[in-house]
């Protein structure tokens, strides 16, 4: 009888022990959960999003950016300054990885992919194009595309491609990129070209010779009638701007 009574009892503080203990893991899991709540995944694309539409600001045409997926099973700190960058070697531009960091109350990084489209007007050959030929507005036209998905050194502006001489023959409807034409030289190698100069109160211009060959913007020298050797910018027209 006695057996019987002190084994019940002896059940009985295992029992109570084990509760307690169950209760104390329960409440301390909580406190857990308290101190260190969980950071909202879709605040984070939210973040990226807004991140890559920013980084595209004053690209062509109409820009679309999406997130991918994040893994709902990953457990982050919340963050209270989430932090979203560019990885060395990625870009906003076509299919991307972007950086997402937290530095408290607890350190970690996760890498979210995106997708960034750009559709807009390129151009391309409106008829087969030869070799040396200089590019006038009927040998070109718009088509619209996403730019993401063509090749680099593209033209999207119709002033870009005119004047410039074919590199490379080409079939119609060819994507015009920039190895693809020359640029045309403003100013050729003898050419009597006008040279001006201007500031405050003045402005004189003279004839010379160009001793080289320049395209906009290059410098170039220019021999005027006296024999002394003058360098200025070439521009469009054989003009030439000396700056002192």
């Amino acid at each position: 009888m006695e057996r019987g009574r002190f084994g019940f009892m002896l059940l009985m503080t295992v029992l109570m022990v084990g509760g307690s203990s169950a209760l104390n893991a329960a409440t301390n899991q909580v406190g857990v959960n308290k101190q260190y709540p969980k950071q909202d995944l879709t605040s984070i694309k939210n973040k990226v999003v807004e991140f890559l539409q920013t980084q595209t600001v004053g690209y062509p045409g109409k820009v679309t950016v999406q997130a991918g997926a994040i893994d709902p099973n990953l457990k982050l700190a919340q963050c209270q300054d989430v932090q979203v960058f560019l990885p060395a070697g990625s870009r906003a531009w076509g299919k991307t990885s972007v950086g997402v960091r937290c530095n408290t109350p607890s350190a970690w990084t996760i890498y979210v992919q995106a997708t960034v489209n750009v559709v807009a007007q390129y151009l391309v050959a409106a008829a087969p194009l030869a070799q040396g030929r200089v590019v006038t507005h009927e040998d070109v036209l718009f088509q619209t595309g996403d730019l993401t998905q063509l090749p680099a050194g593209i033209f999207t502006d119709m002033t870009q491609a005119l004047g410039r001489i074919v590199n490379i023959s080409m079939n119609a409807g060819t994507v015009l990129r920039q190895e693809m034409l020359k640029v045309s030289p403003v100013v050729q190698q003898g050419q009597t070209v006008m040279i001006t100069s201007a500031g405050k109160g003045f402005r004189v211009s003279a004839e010379g010779k160009a001793m080289t060959k320049a395209n906009e913007g290059q410098v170039v020298q220019v021999k005027v009638a006296n024999g002394q050797v003058v360098t200025g910018i070439a521009r469009q027209g054989g003009q030439v701007e000396v700056v002192f």
